[in-house]
């Protein structure tokens, strides 16, 4: 017998019991977003690997470490996308959408980065990304933050997260507090573990968002980016803040905030959770105004925000408050041959009469018992069922499989009203 083919590591099968919350939440997106005016795009999960080298940095463990590269037949470098921003930049600047205008756009898919995998952290995982281009003041990053938070209260989430905030300032500012932390953490080298050392020369921000407990007391002594901000950046942060209390959002100033991309610079923000261990961050972003120059494009100011489903539907199974709908509504079975077609049709007529309900039509022949037992497996609320003597008399029997309720008998005729009352 041949060897059993199995999957990836790291890049997981979601199976039917499991993709209807996914499902659920992918449709509570969907519905948030349009509810902003946002417009979907779809960009293709394989770009040229300079998109990510430039966007990215090749000094982050992205580009370094994770990114899935490889040569295609003509001798050009591929990569699976490790983000969607520097797609989604690529795909405004080829097809005219960015100059002069203002795009409100969101998108779903898979991403994809070499990592070890563990809890929330897959090498095959799904993001929702929003991205605004066009608009620089305060007002838009809030309309984002506060976007996220009435996505959390539909999904039943708000209790669980908390949102950091913080401003990288402008690219001077951020450069002389480049400059001021790399001297103080030079003066504590000894300290730095062998991943910040290493950081050190190349992106020493990136050593502010340290996990390391051994070096938690030195870095609290580090200092501070907001000693740092210019004039402008102080009031373009101000102005979120005072329009997210407006909003009745709360949030944590956190100092040490920076974001693993090169391109971010004012606003960045993190909506955290302590339920799921080490992978505490379930949704992220910021502002990149310069991004769109820095990938061809004309300069145009920008920001947005990325969110894991692997965490959301994480944080949705542990919760467990969410009433998901069955996979079937209504079950038709057919006993005996000549209820085969008439059983066939009225499924058809109840799918066109009900486009909401799902009718599963029993399929494989059985006894009354088998088909019974299959009905009850799908999870449907009742099961319609026609024998020949219900075929002869045009009548259907209704099952009710959820409800203490008498098994009833009606016409053709009259099962759009009976179903229409079992949708109230």
């Amino acid at each position: 017998m041949s060897k059993q083919i199995q999957a990836i590591r790291g890049m997981n099968d979601i199976l039917p019991e499991h993709s209807r919350r996914w499902q659920y939440l992918e449709g509570v997106i969907r519905q948030v977003v349009a509810s902003y005016g946002y417009e979907e795009i779809r960009m293709p999960v394989v770009e040229q690997t300079d998109l990510f080298k430039r966007s990215i940095g090749e000094v982050t463990d992205i580009v370094e470490k994770e990114m899935y590269t490889f040569e295609d037949r003509n001798g050009d470098s591929l990569t699976l996308r490790p983000e969607g921003t520097a797609s989604c930049v690529r795909a405004g600047n080829e097809h005219g959408l960015l100059y002069n205008q203002q795009q409100r756009l969101w998108y779903m898919g898979p991403m994809f980065r070499h990592e070890r995998p563990q809890k929330g952290r897959y090498r095959q995982f799904h993001q929702v990304g929003v991205e605004v281009f066009g608009l620089q003041g305060p007002d838009i990053d809030a309309e984002l933050i506060v976007m996220t938070a009435r996505l959390w209260r539909q999904l039943g989430l708000s209790e669980h997260l908390t949102l950091e905030l913080n401003s990288l300032a402008s690219n001077a500012a951020r450069a002389e507090y480049k400059s001021a932390l790399t001297e103080y953490l030079r003066g504590h080298y000894d300290v730095l573990d062998e991943d910040s050392q290493r950081r050190l020369e190349s992106n020493p921000l990136r050593i502010l968002d340290s996990k390391n407990p051994a070096m938690a007391e030195m870095l609290s002594q580090a200092p501070k980016l907001s000693e740092y901000w210019d004039d402008e950046s102080r009031e373009h942060f101000t102005g979120l803040c005072a329009r997210l209390d407006a909003a009745g959002i709360e949030y944590r100033h956190n100092e040490r905030l920076v974001r693993g991309l090169d391109y971010y610079n004012r606003t960045v923000f993190e909506w955290v959770t302590d339920s799921l261990g080490a992978q505490g961050t379930v949704c992220a972003g910021g502002r990149y105004d310069g991004l769109v120059e820095q990938l061809g494009g004309k300069g145009t100011p920008a920001v947005g925000f990325a969110m894991g489903l692997e965490r959301l539907v994480l944080m949705l199974e542990q919760l467990d408050n969410v009433e998901l709908p069955q996979a079937v509504d209504i079950y038709v079975s057919a006993m005996g041959d000549a209820a085969e077609l008439p059983a066939a049709k009225i499924a058809e007529r109840l799918r066109d009469d009900f486009p909401t309900l799902r009718v599963m039509q029993h399929c494989g022949g059985g006894n009354f018992k088998k088909q019974l037992k299959r009905a009850d497996k799908s999870g449907a609320e009742v099961a319609v069922i026609l024998g020949e003597e219900e075929v002869a008399n045009q009548m259907v029997s209704i099952k009710y499989l959820r409800a203490d309720k008498p098994q009833a008998s009606v016409s053709w005729e009259q099962l759009n009203q009976v179903i229409t009352t079992f949708i109230k």
